[in-house]
């Protein structure tokens, strides 16, 4: 009866290691690979929330760019409205330099280096991406999501920004959309940038692309050549994101799918039949309260028969 109470309250069938050595050993090792598979998990989380972030960010100014782009064309047409076009390019850029900066998480971005974050800004990027099975314990691999991607600067391998507002020579302009190396490297007569360092300290960090009614053809030429060249960094980047994303949201559907399994394996070592132990428990319970009339009815049939005496 002890028993079945403790299997109804619990649900366990196997609830320490008296009622069945084996299996509660398998089952309290089980508990722990889950419980350091949810912390991996956990991890993978994060990983795939950063990724997620700047993915967006980078998304949305891949569609900025090519509007971008667009409206410098739209500039070299006979008759166009070059002042509203300008108009039209500046809240552009206000746009992209806003997303790179909106694109945080957990108090970190991969778009945009400023005075605050340029020392620990990294030309690698690793997430969490994948489970590992060390021995009896679960941790995670890291990938690179970020690398390399500078083939139009012809620089060495190295992580750009989008937006660099370090604010100097030194240090300064390095991001793809505030970089002088796509100008420089197209022998363009300025070294034109999509956006200038914040307050523009040097003039040698480019000088912020704009239309007016004295724009030559050539420059506007230029200047398109420089955006496709840093959209196809910014396509290119946005590329490798994309694909961090969708392997790490694999590993997430298999560490969830594999922690499912591990509790559905421990369930059947120890989970007790609820619907049999009721059953158990109510006939155990019936037979008791037939015990208890039993001896009820016993003790009354000796008053009985003195009664016929008195």
């Amino acid at each position: 009866m002890d028993r079945s109470q403790t299997e109804v309250s619990s649900g366990l069938r196997v609830n320490i290691a008296a009622d069945n050595a084996a299996y509660w050993s398998i089952a309290t090792t089980m508990r722990s690979d889950s419980k350091a598979l949810s912390a991996a998990r956990d991890a993978l989380g994060l990983g795939a929330a950063m990724v997620d972030v700047t993915y967006e960010g980078m998304s949305s100014v891949v569609n900025l760019m090519s509007e971008f782009k667009a409206k410098l064309v739209l500039a070299k047409e006979p008759g166009a409205d070059r002042d509203k076009i300008n108009t039209e390019l500046s809240q552009l850029q206000s746009q992209m330099r806003s997303v790179a900066y909106s694109a945080s998480f957990n108090g970190q971005n991969w778009l945009a280096m400023t005075d605050d974050n340029w020392t620990g800004f990294v030309k690698d990027r690793t997430v969490p991406g994948y489970i590992v099975r060390n021995g009896d314990d679960f941790s995670v691999g890291t990938v690179k999501v970020l690398d390399a991607i500078d083939a139009n600067l012809g620089g060495t391998a190295q992580m750009y920004p989008l937006v660099d507002d370090t604010g100097g020579a030194a240090t300064g302009g390095m991001g793809i959309l505030t970089n002088v190396g796509y100008s420089q490297k197209l022998a363009t007569g300025t070294n034109w940038v999509i956006l200038h360092t914040l307050g523009n300290p040097d003039p040698t960090l480019g000088t912020e692309i704009k239309v007016s009614a004295d724009t030559s053809s050539d420059d506007i030429d230029d200047m398109i050549s420089v955006t496709e060249a840093a959209l196809s960094d910014v396509v290119k980047w946005t590329a490798k994101l994309g694909s961090a994303e969708t392997r790490i949201s694999m590993q997430q559907d298999f560490a969830s799918k594999l922690g499912d399994a591990i509790d559905t394996g421990v369930g059947r070592l120890v989970d007790a039949d609820m619907e049999e132990v009721s059953s158990r428990s109510k006939a155990l319970q019936t037979q008791q309260q037939l015990a208890i009339q039993s001896l009820q009815i016993a003790n009354s049939e000796p008053q009985t028969i003195l009664s016929l005496f008195q």
